[in-house]
């Protein structure tokens, strides 16, 4: 007979490492989700485009896509923390450009988009050496419950963000929002210095393309983790809709800026619920067809807020898309971690996070173009649509993610290596 475990909803609270980790987490988060709202929020003041809304994510995927691979040689290599501390220098710095540009009244969509792609790849190294970093701190027992806290906590930092940015933009303009930002960003260095007793590197060397290829085949190789990453992909690409809340909140809802950081608040909302209900609640074993599921939910409450015309359904519809969207990554996150040696934690992280720029930023691009030759609503309703069509068709084409359990009574991550 197999152990019995007591879930314990403390456990990686308990850690002083962990503690200030998720201090700077939250608060990096929040400075950049700050900063986003408020530059879409700004280009489609200044454009009055769905498709310059849309090359928002263009400017800060593309450069980022390789950057992302080497970023995360660099945390497989190189002091993660110290990574992590030298990433939040860029964007503080561009930050500041842009209120000494709002101050002379020299605003333009070329300064934006700029800070959209320096924060993009400071973003590159920032990720893989954050997420390579928490199992170094947290021990396995607890890890579960550490990545279920800390997206509940990003959850939180990213409902602020959004939020915060929209109310001050409404009341004291966007500078105040630019400030808001360089001041988490502050807290998020200083709290990550509290980090300690993270062992050295155990790589020793340079970054190489080789190590980089290392880490793509260690992903290829395991269709389970492939599977999830390529679902998730493309279920955003297809049904992401953030792109276009400037566009419902002003042509669609007429809610105007504090209207947009509620409903922008509100995906993240929804995600915080769900984390929370996620830490009290024992670990999800089937979860293969929990993932597939909760990608269908994503789809349809996708196209109920592409439909909507009241404010408080689509700010519910939208709170039901971060809900199903988080199931998917506290399952997914806990996946790579645990099933990655720690010599190629970093590389694996960033291929990961080169699913989850595609994903979201490709939707932007996506959502804007079909926007702007159709219309907003069809291209939120048909996006939900098509991401309905993806789960079916990876539930026929990959059944070992669809047997996948976290229990090991089915097809197992390690175990796939040679599939």
């Amino acid at each position: 007979m197999s152990p019995t475990f007591r879930h314990d909803p403390g456990a990686a609270m308990r850690l002083p490492a962990f503690r200030a980790y998720v201090i700077s987490r939250a608060t990096s988060g929040a400075a950049m989700t700050i900063v986003q709202a408020v530059i879409a929020w700004q280009v489609y003041e200044i454009s009055g485009s769905t498709l310059q809304l849309g090359m928002i994510g263009l400017v800060r995927f593309v450069p980022a896509l390789g950057v992302s691979l080497i970023g995360g040689a660099a945390a497989d290599v190189y002091d993660r923390r110290r990574i992590i501390l030298l990433a939040q220098v860029a964007p503080l710095l561009a930050t500041l450009a842009v209120l000494a540009a709002i101050a002379n009244d020299e605003v333009s969509l070329l300064l934006l988009y700029a800070v959209v792609l320096v924060s993009g790849l400071a973003s590159s190294f920032e990720n893989p050496a954050r997420q390579a970093l928490l199992p170094q701190i947290v021990p396995r027992e607890a890890f579960t419950n550490a990545i279920t806290v800390n997206s509940t906590v990003q959850s939180l930092s990213f409902v602020t963000g959004p939020t915060v940015a929209g109310l001050l933009i409404g009341w004291n303009g966007e500078g105040a929002a630019y400030l808001a930002s360089a001041g988490c960003t502050l807290v998020a260095v200083v709290s990550m210095l509290f980090v300690r007793g993270v062992a050295p590197p155990t790589v020793h060397g340079r970054v190489t393309w080789e190590m980089v290829r290392e880490g793509v085949s260690f992903v290829r190789h395991r269709p389970v983790l492939l599977g999830a990453m390529t679902l998730d992909m493309f279920a955003v690409i297809l049904g992401g809709a953030k792109a276009l809340l400037p566009v419902y909140a002003t042509d669609i809802l007429h809610v105007g800026a504090v209207g947009y950081g509620v409903l922008s608040g509100s995906l993240e909302v929804g995600a915080l619920l769900m984390s929370g209900a996620m830490i009290w609640l024992p670990p999800v074993r089937q979860t293969g067809r929990v993932l597939l599921a909760s990608v269908a939910a994503f789809g349809l409450a996708t196209i109920a807020f592409g439909l909507a015309r009241s404010f408080p359904v689509a700010v519910v519809a939208y709170a039901l898309v971060g809900m199903s969207d988080q199931v998917s990554v506290v399952m997914r996150q806990t996946t790579i971690q645990l099933a990655t040696p720690d010599a190629l934690r970093g590389r694996v992280t960033a291929v990961n996070a080169v699913f989850i720029s595609a994903s979201n930023q490709l939707g932007m691009v996506e959502s804007g173009l079909v926007a702007a030759v159709t219309g907003a609503t069809f291209a939120v309703v048909s996006g939900g649509a098509g991401c309905i069509a993806i789960v079916a068709l990876m539930a026929a084409r990959v059944p070992s993610l669809r047997r996948y359990r976290t229990d090991g009574s089915s097809d197992n991550v390690e175990t796939l290596a040679a599939g």
